[in-house]
């Protein structure tokens, strides 16, 4: 028996293809059901890991972009109740783009990083390849920039689950894991929804849309309004792409 190309595939070899619907339709249910319990207080607790998760992309997005942009990624602080702070340093030479890309890249990084696992479940070695890559990613993260006590268990363990789903379950487990991962990472734009459309973030300053605001000069709402939307952009097409959807006309 030829084998299948891909997750889908193997889920739908010698079924109707009702059964490919039906996993989509569970993946944008649970996308859907993540990003509106993450509205309510009770919803950090019943989604803690992703809660956790979901904050470890955001503060590595923005690490990891004013990296890219020449800067310094200092620490990462994680802590209990599922907040979180990236501390870094930027070149004054990049004003004022580089500090209104890292302060998109929280928002978006995760977005970008789950369209990215979404699309790698196309490919049985690729899905295999990226639930290891981000579970190392997850240790080697703890081991140079985590410096809160919560965050150092807290990220090696997720690290670790990772890493033992990719080397101990089968292949449709592993497929399925990095399509359900990956859009927990898409979704994750809408943990804090409200904090899209704030202007302050607390003691820590400006919110990453005032930010944006600051270096280019459009209202901190705009920036706000259009994560929200392209994160559910980026979504929808990278699950069109996964399961060979048709564009739509």
């Amino acid at each position: 028996m030829r084998e299948p190309k891909n997750f889908s595939s193997l889920l739908t070899q010698e079924a109707p293809p009702e059964v490919e619907r039906m996993g989509l339709s569970w993946l944008v249910g649970a996308a859907i059901a993540t990003a509106v319990l993450w509205q309510f207080p009770a919803g950090d607790y019943i989604l803690y890991p992703f809660t956790i998760l979901a904050t470890w992309f955001h503060e590595m997005g923005h690490g990891l972009m004013a990296l890219i942009l020449g800067g310094n990624f200092h620490k990462l602080q994680i802590f209990n109740n599922g907040s979180g702070v990236a501390t870094y340093s930027m070149r004054s030479t990049l004003a004022p783009l580089g500090p209104a890309l890292v302060a998109a890249a929280g928002p978006m990084g995760p977005p970008i990083a789950g369209a990215a696992l979404i699309l790698a479940s196309r490919s049985f070695k690729a899905a295999s390849l990226s639930l290891k890559i981000l579970g190392g990613f997850l240790l080697f993260s703890a081991l140079v920039w985590v410096r809160s006590l919560f965050g150092l268990i807290a990220v090696p363990l997720l690290g670790l689950i990772i890493l033992a789903v990719a080397l101990q379950t089968p292949r449709w487990v592993q497929g399925f894991a990095i399509q359900f991962l990956g859009v927990q990472a898409c979704v994750s734009t809408y943990h804090q929804l409200n904090y899209l459309f704030s202007y302050s973030a607390g003691s820590l300053g400006l919110s990453d849309t005032a930010q944006m605001q600051r270096y280019l000069l459009l209202p901190y709402w705009f920036w706000g309004a259009l994560m929200a939307v392209a994160s559910v952009v980026i979504l929808v097409q990278s699950l069109r792409v996964a399961f060979q959807l048709p564009s739509p006309k």
